[in-house]
């Protein structure tokens, strides 16, 4: 057996025969045991002097008949079948790491252990990209959302030691204050938020914002609340290139990306969450921006491009070498 680049591969001469005597069938028992114990999965991209690295957290299926706001039933069948797509539908939970001079930088955690066999696949996926949760120096939370803040804490401890948290002190407070529970807050999403970024408040490793802010070199928090009060899309930009992570300013391509007026049951206001979208899709279409979107298709990485009717997905570019 030869190891390349740390995956176990077979070489021709033991397949046919010029060694032991190990059947076809035993290597693909082999590679099927080894494609399954990897749970993670990564791309990466290159943005200016930066990497992104688009991290898994894994997938869920949707139940979007129950979900979508806006259109009929009839006409969600219609377009998820024009994309190849059926319903319940499969929707990627996607993170980012960004990698600077001087941080290495987390946007999202996925949902950790609370959506059970859902998710909690961001440890491995960042395994993969060859680093550890101590690693980490900052993490960036889109919003309050389970499957965005639950890879915080597991088994009731911060998961990333050394990290300080960035967050809308818009979503802190709605999720975190208990008073809210007599303004349409779910007593499980302040349960799920104490026991995850309330562990590192509790430590002083929250560094909340308001509105539209500068966090650091090269990276820009922009308020676009609708879908919690404090959700935020954030961009970076290095030499003369750029990203955008705009969070849950969308879930189901096939429907929202040709009809944008489209809203989901989790916007929290959903007017607000629908101007939100069919603002900044405009801009960022108009100018061919670079996104990272939490909830299309793993990696989640490409550009949105004005069609007759709404807008399409067009991925990046995928580059393997060195």
């Amino acid at each position: 057996m030869k190891n390349i680049k740390g995956l176990t591969v077979f070489t021709t001469l033991v397949l046919f025969g010029g060694g032991a005597a190990i059947s076809p069938q035993a290597v693909a028992a082999e590679t099927s045991v080894r494609i399954q114990a990897t749970k993670g999965s990564i791309a990466r991209y290159q943005v200016g002097d930066a990497q992104v690295i688009a991290l898994s957290d894994g997938s869920l299926p949707l139940d979007v008949h129950q979900l979508l706001n806006g259109a009929s039933e009839a006409e969600i069948n219609s377009r998820l079948a024009y994309a190849f797509r059926t319903n319940p539908h499969e929707t990627s939970i996607n993170a980012y790491l960004v990698l600077t001079d001087d941080r290495v930088v987390l946007i999202d955690t996925g949902a950790g252990e609370l959506m059970g066999e859902f998710g909690g696949r961001l440890t491995d996926s960042l395994a993969l990209a060859g680093y550890t949760p101590d690693q980490v120096t900052d993490i960036l939370i889109t919003h309050l959302h389970l499957d965005h803040a639950g890879g915080l804490s597991a088994k009731g401890h911060r998961v990333f030691q050394n990290a300080t948290v960035h967050v809308s002190q818009s979503d802190m407070d709605r999720f975190l204050n208990p008073a809210n529970l007599s303004k349409g807050l779910d007593k499980i999403d302040l349960e799920r938020s104490q026991k995850t970024v309330g562990l590192y408040d509790s430590q002083g490793k929250v560094r909340p914002f308001l509105g539209d802010s500068v966090l650091f070199n090269g990276m820009e928090a922009v308020s676009t609340a609708g879908h919690t009060p404090g959700h935020s899309l954030y961009r970076f930009t290095s030499g003369g290139e750029s990203i955008v992570f705009i969070g849950d300013m969308i879930h189901v391509g096939a429907v929202q990306l040709p009809k944008p007026a489209v809203t989901i049951h989790f916007d929290v206001d959903q007017n607000q969450a629908r101007a939100q979208r069919q603002k900044h899709f405009v801009q960022l279409a108009k100018t061919r921006q670079l996104i990272a979107a939490s909830h299309l298709n793993f990696p989640g990485v490409g550009y949105l491009r004005t069609a007759s009717e709404g807008y399409e997905w067009v991925p990046a570019a995928y580059k393997n070498r060195d």
